[in-house]
């Protein structure tokens, strides 16, 4: 028997929405809100302490090839003081995030998680919110009575200390790596259809690939956008971040009944760096739902 590919997505999401992983080493995992004394602000300092210097040569380097990009600390410290006057708190918030699997996107993950607690896992490769509108639906039910919910969302892009884009300095490898390597897999599964030189994969939606797969026909409408970029790695994430823009916001937008007391959504391109640099993140979503689902504040220029 033939499925289709929604069938598998279905499939492969509700799966997903009810698996709760916990590996021994990521407390940070769990999905229970623990109460405190201690505010969001508060954290902060204590979060980035251990984090390297800002590097005023290389924060040009980024900012130059990024533009509109922030350190995480700069990041956190905005998105935590405009939370902060809504009312999220670590007490009642739930942090659910779509980030890619890759480890170097847990560093604004678990970043996020010392702040506010706790964090749901909507996301897979290349960042995609895969576990849909079911994942999506358990998440909520997950939310502190009376609280909020801080969505993060989006995919990621390395860029070394020399400049290179799309590659990456990782702890404990002395090759320079790939980052992202499934949005590069299928750019470069993209470019061979667009240029002639590559075939339709027939098995792109097998099981034991189901989400490269996807990523892959995912990216198919922005072949030309890819072709004439100037620099492609540099343009990819933003054709990720596109694509997945319109899925996150279709899975908000059924699923925004279930919003408890608010719901902030935060949207951008994770930029990961050598493990003695801060990490960056270029903003270009931050919206604030209230308890009937209804937008009613759009906070992305306190981000920029």
């Amino acid at each position: 028997m033939k499925l289709s590919f929604a069938t598998i997505a279905v499939s492969i999401a509700a799966a997903q929405a009810f698996q709760v992983g916990r590996p021994a080493a990521r407390p940070s995992s769990r999905l229970n809100v623990v109460a405190g004394d201690e505010k969001a602000t508060d954290k902060l300092e204590k979060v980035f302490a251990s984090r390297p210097q800002e590097d005023p040569k290389f924060d040009k380097l980024v900012k130059k090839n990024f533009p509109g990009a922030i350190s995480n600390k700069e990041l956190a410290t905005r998105v935590v003081e405009l939370l902060d006057e809504k009312g999220f708190t670590p007490d009642n918030t739930l942090l659910a995030t779509s980030v890619c699997a890759d480890e170097l996107a847990r560093e604004l993950e678990d970043e996020f998680v010392d702040i506010y607690g706790t964090n749901f896992n909507l996301g897979g490769l290349s960042g995609f919110p895969f576990a849909g509108n079911t994942g999506w639906g358990a998440m909520s039910a997950h939310v502190p009575d009376n609280g909020f919910c801080l969505t993060i969302h989006g995919p990621h892009v390395g860029i070394t200390k020399s400049g290179q884009i799309g590659k990456v300095e990782r702890s404990g490898i002395k090759l320079v790596d790939n980052c992202c390597g499934s949005a590069i897999a299928a750019s470069n599964y993209l470019k061979g259809i667009t240029d002639g030189t590559g075939d339709i994969n027939p098995r792109i939606q097998q099981f034991s690939d189901f989400q490269q797969g996807a990523v892959q026909e995912l990216i198919l409408p922005f072949g030309k956008r890819l072709e004439r970029a100037e620099d492609r790695m540099r343009e990819l994430p933003y054709a990720l971040y596109d694509s997945q823009e319109v899925m996150v916001t279709d899975i908000v937008n059924t699923g925004k009944g279930s919003i408890k007391k608010g719901l902030a959504v935060l949207g951008g391109i994770q930029i990961n760096t050598s493990p003695d640099t801060l990490d960056y993140f270029h903003p270009l979503r931050f919206d604030y739902f209230d308890e009937n689902g209804d937008l009613v504040e759009n906070m992305l220029p306190y981000l920029r």
